[in-house]
């Protein structure tokens, strides 16, 4: 039987389709370990991606039987091994440090990091027991590190959260716009659905703003390699010239927005020759991106982490926006602004209320109103749930620092590789009373850290919902058994409701029932989903919202012109360029930049256990300018030392004039477990959007030090995960 399905991996939500892998009369395909291995092939029926695939999809069952945690496990302190427990023990033991908590210090003590990996159903049920039952509101997911300034940038110039484009804009556009985003290697699938376009459509205009020259930008009739930080310039001199020329929609302006006057005060500081000299481009490269922008009937711009992870996020979200705005290029075919989500179901996790300050159905924390509603379908008495928003990802680790966190929750996610100021991240988990980690694999990182180990089913092994960028649902069925005694996610923290006392609140006969009660709660919201049930995708396919029900998907956002403000007018919103909240100087005069790979996916928990992965990309490498390499000694292949101002790594030097003279390049993925002084966060620093909360990852100082020599000791992280895994073999294949 073939099973269809979704990609598990980047937000582009590729369909999938496994196969089992014994098939009649055929011998069954095995790894070189002895595990069977499902035959992924990409769904043609899929309306996302078409029957295309990459390589991370096309290999990801590779990975199901490898390293599997399959047990709960326990140990008293972090100095002990672990050791096997029951479920019993386990949950018994959980339920009793909540109890305690919430009577000793206070039900705002308990924290839960979470995941764009988990489903929807997940990511509800999660709410529901912390926000509804606990009455915390902290609750954050991995989502806050790479979305949280997109979801600001739509509620505050649009009204609401929601991309409001569709993948069919991709070629019916006449300008696509990609600013920090490697969509090539991020999102590969839609980029070719793109580039075809593209190819074909000679009078087809492709902008990419990014300091690197990418696979993306190659691709591209006009590449600007900005200086990093500077976005805000560049989309402010696009405005000034686009305003200057004339080349604005003056009655959409007028009849569907506001605070356009402010806005032209603030682009008027930014003329051509101020914007190419701060940026590093040149005056006529900015005159034909506002060119190509002005004249086009229908512009496309996407975007992904290279605007998201700053200190000016938000800002820069919003400028982006005011671009569209200010052309009308929004709510129609080919047009808009579309942010690109980094992970599977962070869609589904906004949907969800899955981040500290928002609750299910794109409601507010903060708003009476959105409190009373989930309250009274939660059955909760008035005033349940906290007023306030919660602790964000980086607060919870303040909160460790500041013993203000009595039990941390992790799940589905690896902080201790992908926070930003490792060293600092990890001395904050080592303070922690009590983390749970809940995780489909062992050993990970984060794992040291952890009281607690509950083995988590994982895709394939679960059936939910996941959301895509598009905001096209699918289901996901179960169609393998999880491995030992894993349990789905939702599932583990339901049975932690039942054992605290809230029987009734999670009274879920299976994830069906939890949808058909998230989905009352998007009734006459933006992201409307009673028309989005199990039933009808199992019958139709996946869906977008918003889906009334009984009614159709709809492929895109504010057809009507009217925007989900409380007088149905769009804002512009006025900014200047701050730059990066940490800019080179002269003791750390180089401008360190990181994101993925094309093979690999964020900690390479799955990736890293794939054998073809690991050959395509076996190691962390940094990219650096041949004038910079030239004039620190540095030649190919070296071994170069990076330093900031919080801790160090060392990466083979890779000499290419793809990069910008005084910026470098790592990739984030490689952990502790994975290599000796690659972690690319030991370098990063916490500050943040003060919008959206989201750290400032693309960017910081640093300096290079050519063939360094070796370290006096070896990585002790490393050897501690090794011997972990070889006392406990019990844990995973």
């Amino acid at each position: 039987m073939v099973h269809q399905t979704l990609c598990p991996y980047c937000g582009v939500g590729c369909g999938l389709e496994a196969s089992p892998p014994a098939v009649a009369g055929k011998a069954t395909n095995r790894d070189k370990d002895g595990n069977p291995i499902w035959k992924i092939m990409g769904d043609k029926s899929h309306p996302s991606s078409l029957g295309k695939v990459c390589v991370k999809g096309a290999t990801v069952s590779e990975s199901l039987d490898k390293n599997r945690l399959k047990t709960p496990m326990m140990r008293e302190s972090l100095d002990e091994p672990f050791r096997q427990v029951t479920w019993d023990e386990a949950l018994q033991r959980i339920v009793g440090k909540i109890k305690t908590t919430r009577l000793v210090q206070g039900p705002h003590a308990i924290c839960m990091y979470g995941s764009g990996q988990f489903q929807t159903e997940d990511y509800y049920v999660a709410q529901k027991l912390l926000k509804g039952c606990l009455r915390t509101n902290n609750f954050d997911a991995n989502s806050r590190l790479c979305m949280s300034s997109a979801v600001s940038g739509y509620m505050q110039s649009l009204g609401s959260d929601g991309p409001p484009c569709c993948y069919d804009d991709l070629e019916l556009t006449d300008c696509a716009f990609l600013i920090g985003t490697n969509t090539a290697e991020c999102h590969p699938i839609i980029f070719n659905r793109l580039r075809v376009y593209h190819k074909k459509n000679k009078e087809v205009k492709l902008i990419v703003v990014d300091p690197r020259k990418t696979q993306t930008a190659e691709a591209a009739d006009l590449h600007l390699a900005i200086k990093p930080g500077t976005d805000i310039d560049l989309m402010n001199g696009i405005a000034h010239l686009l305003q200057k020329w004339g080349l604005i929609d003056s009655v959409f302006i007028d009849e569907q927005t506001m605070g356009f006057a402010e806005y032209v005060q603030v682009i008027q500081a930014y003329p051509p020759e101020l914007v190419a000299r701060n940026c590093g481009i040149s005056v006529e490269d900015l005159e034909l991106a506002a060119r190509w922008w002005g004249e086009s009937k229908r512009v496309l711009s996407l975007w992904s982490m290279g605007l998201n992870q700053f200190a000016e996020g938000t800002a820069k979200n919003r400028t982006l926006i005011n671009l569209h705005l200010m052309t009308g290029n929004i709510g129609k075919p080919g047009a808009g602004p579309f942010s690109l989500t980094g992970q599977p179901n962070a869609m589904g996790g906004r949907e969800a209320g899955g981040l500290a300050h928002i609750l299910p159905g794109y409601r507010l924390v903060k708003n009476e109103q959105h409190r009373r509603e989930v309250e009274q379908l939660w059955g909760l008495s008035p005033g349940s749930i906290h007023p306030q928003p919660g602790l964000s990802a980086w607060e919870m680790i303040q909160g460790l620092e500041q013993d203000r966190v009595g039990v941390l929750w992790i799940a589905a996610t690896n902080p201790a590789v992908s926070m930003p100021d490792l060293e600092r991240t990890k001395a904050a988990l080592l303070r922690s009373p009590f983390t749970i980690y809940q995780d489909a694999y062992y050993p990970t990182e984060t794992a040291q850290y952890a009281h607690v180990l509950l083995p988590a089913a994982q895709w394939s092994e679960k059936t939910g919902t996941m959301t895509n960028s598009e905001r096209r649902v699918t289901l996901c069925p179960a169609f393998r058994p999880a491995p030992g005694l894993a349990r789905a996610d939702w599932e583990i923290f339901a049975e932690v409701g039942r054992r605290l006392g809230f029987e009734k609140q999670f009274d879920f006969a299976d994830s069906e029932a939890v949808r058909n009660e998230f989905i009352q709660l998007t009734a006459n919201r933006p992201c409307e989903q009673r028309g989005i049930t199990y039933e009808r995708l199992r019958n139709e396919g996946p869906l977008q919202w918003p889906c009334t029900e009984g009614g159709e998907p709809q492929a895109r956002m504010y057809t009507d012109l009217r925007f989900n403000t409380p007088d149905g007018l769009a804002r512009f919103a006025a900014f200047h360029s701050r730059g990066l909240a940490e800019p080179p100087d002269g003791e750390y005069p180089f401008v360190l930049t990181v994101g993925r790979l094309y093979g690999h996916w964020h900690t390479l928990t799955r990736t890293g256990r794939i054998d073809k992965i690991q050959k395509m990309h076996p190691e962390a490498v940094i990219e650096v300018h041949p004038y910079d390499a030239e004039k620190l000694g540095i030649t190919e292949g070296m071994m170069v030392q990076v330093r900031s101002r919080r801790g160090w790594c060392r990466f083979l030097a890779k000499i290419t004039k793809n990069i910008t003279k005084g910026t470098v390049f790592a990739p984030m993925h490689w952990g502790a477990m994975w290599g000796d002084r690659t972690e690319a966060n030991m370098l990063t620093h916490p500050e943040a959007c003060p919008s959206s909360g989201q750290p400032e990852l693309k960017a910081c100082a640093v300096q290079l030090i050519p063939a360094p020599p070796e370290p006096s000791s070896a990585n002790s992280e490393v050897v501690g995960l090794a011997s972990q895994s070889a006392s406990n073999p019990q844990l995973c294949h």
